[in-house]
């Protein structure tokens, strides 16, 4: 128990259930998030176009998001007012390879002066570059390429970087690789080394045998003290010791779904179990003591049986790695349409736990704050959410226990919400009353792509698992549209944009291997 009781000294230190006492020897910048609100609203916040992911550097003054053709850094010293210092698109022009596509971008990852760029999304044509570029951002205004840009070979919808130790899911199918792993690199020399990988497979072979791979697809990862959290969708979230990159051990995982399960899933069925509950597992993470684990499942309503709301955000106690008790499910805001199509999206997405504090995206459900001092009973402290304009990928903690940031992506389906990052306070606070989701009824401007309103399937917005897709080359199937590398997909249009949220990337690689 000893550190769940730290967990427990530390949020209550941080006074949150009444506001944050900030103490002596805070910095100034710390102190504007203390400000009492009439209204919890954001401190600031500056447009980037097509924002993603985002993540902060360890200066805790620089923001960087994935822009879907580039990345962005931000300036966030000032939480009130938060400035674009670089905006990089076209990467694959800064090495003089124009002939190649490089976009879907939809994650970075940051450590000490490291910048990762990892893309695309989705698995493309021969003309697509798949892999990442490595950028010096010791000048966060002028970021600098490092070496030649890493080909792995297959598309990373995510990454996660640990000082020099870099890790890539690897979903792939027919290549001479097992699929649905996770593999390390080291990049401390001048050409990054792989140094092993991980695969669902390696603790239960029979996953490759008989279920379909986009039924257990390695979304995530991230890594706490030498512990892998792997989200393999229907099949759970697994716990991996990486201590050892060339032999990393099982320890334990937490799962919704069993094998027998989807092993009586039809192919009639698929689309409805892989995006609704049960199951789910997009992103997990553990907190900062490793005594909580949180899994959100991205989950949209179905005609599954249990899929008749948006997918929330589990907690499990693992003070014991090897025995994770789960404590309670955080649930989704409410919205009047939950499926996938209608735009109304208030699915969990990405999320940061510190020091006794969850802090959660909901995409137009907007953000949220617990406390977790009662991990069996977390308090919402403090939530904000405009749905007309804002959709967030994700939150991530700032200055500790004074600011996160948070940011608005445009790249949904029938919605119409803008490409923005967000500053707020650490602290509790209450919304004076929140937009409806009356106003947010899938009809919205568009769907990212310059406000160019289509339907789902319709040309410019392919997201339906029913829509053709490529082949094995990365053509598109003879009913489909020719592939076209040579757009980038600024509008964020088709499967480079609505096509990439929720995974449904995996479908489009099961269906080229059927």
């Amino acid at each position: 128990m000893q550190r769940r009781a730290l967990l427990r000294t530390v949020a209550g230190a941080s006074s949150v259930g009444i506001g944050l006492n900030l103490g002596p020897g805070v910095s100034s910048r710390s102190a504007v998030a203390s400000a009492a609100q009439e209204s919890y609203e954001p401190l600031g916040s500056v447009p980037v176009d097509g924002a993603c992911e985002v993540v902060v550097g360890d200066d805790r003054e620089t923001a960087y998001l994935a822009t879907v053709d580039g990345f962005a850094t931000v300036d966030v010293s000032d939480p009130t007012d938060p400035q674009v210092l670089a905006d990089r698109r076209g990467l694959l022009e800064d090495v003089q390879n124009e002939d190649r596509s490089f976009t879907e971008i939809l994650d970075v990852e940051v450590s000490g002066d490291r910048l990762i760029v990892p893309g695309p999304a989705n698995p493309g044509g021969p003309n697509v570059f798949h892999g990442f570029f490595q950028y010096d951002v010791s000048d966060p205004a002028n970021p600098t390429l490092i070496g030649e840009p890493v080909e792995t070979g297959y598309h990373l919808h995510n990454c996660f970087l640990d000082g020099d130790r870099l890790y890539l899911p690897r979903n792939e199918v027919g290549q001479n690789r097992r699929p649905n792993a996770v593999e390390i690199y080291d990049l401390s020399g001048d050409d990054p080394q792989r140094l092993g990988e991980w695969s669902l497979l390696d603790h239960e072979p029979r996953w490759d045998d008989v279920v379909e791979p986009f039924l257990w697809y390695l979304h995530d990862v991230t890594v706490h003290d030498e512990i892998a959290v792997l989200p393999f969708w229907n099949a759970g979230t697994y716990l991996v010791d990486v201590s050892d990159p060339s032999d990393p051990t099982y320890v334990s995982h937490v799962s919704e779904t069993s094998l027998e399960e989807q092993l009586e899933i039809s192919d009639a069925e698929m689309m409805d179990y892989y995006t609704g509950l049960p199951g789910n597992d997009h992103y997990g993470a553990l907190d900062d003591t490793g005594s909580i684990l949180a899994v959100g499942r991205e989950a949209w309503v179905t005609d599954a049986p249990e899929a008749d709301r948006h997918g929330g955000i589990d907690l499990y106690d693992v003070i014991d790695l090897e025995n994770p008790v789960h404590a309670t499910t955080i649930d989704a805001p409410e919205t009047p349409n939950g499926a996938y199509e209608a735009g109304q999206w208030t699915t969990s997405h990405n999320f940061e736990l510190r020091d006794g504090l969850l802090y959660s995206s909901w995409y137009r459900g907007g953000v949220k704050l617990h406390d977790l001092s009662t991990l069996e009973e977390p308090q919402e402290i403090a939530a904000w959410r405009d749905p007309s304009v804002a959709a967030f990928w994700t939150a991530r903690v700032l200055e500790p226990s004074a600011t996160f940031v948070a940011s608005s992506t445009p790249i949904l389906p029938n919605a119409g919400t803008e490409g923005t990052l967000y500053v707020f306070a650490s602290e509790a606070g209450e919304q004076v009353d929140p937009p409806s989701f009356d106003a947010a009824d899938g009809s919205g401007s568009g769907t990212g792509d310059g406000g160019n309103e289509t339907e789902p399937g319709e040309s410019g917005n392919e997201t339906d698992a029913e829509n053709e897709t490529g082949d094995d080359d990365g053509n598109q199937s003879e009913d489909g549209p020719e592939d076209d590398d040579s757009d980038p997909t600024p509008g964020f249009t088709a499967a480079g944009a609505a096509g990439v949220v929720g995974g449904t990337l995996a479908l489009e690689a099961w269906r080229r291997r059927r």
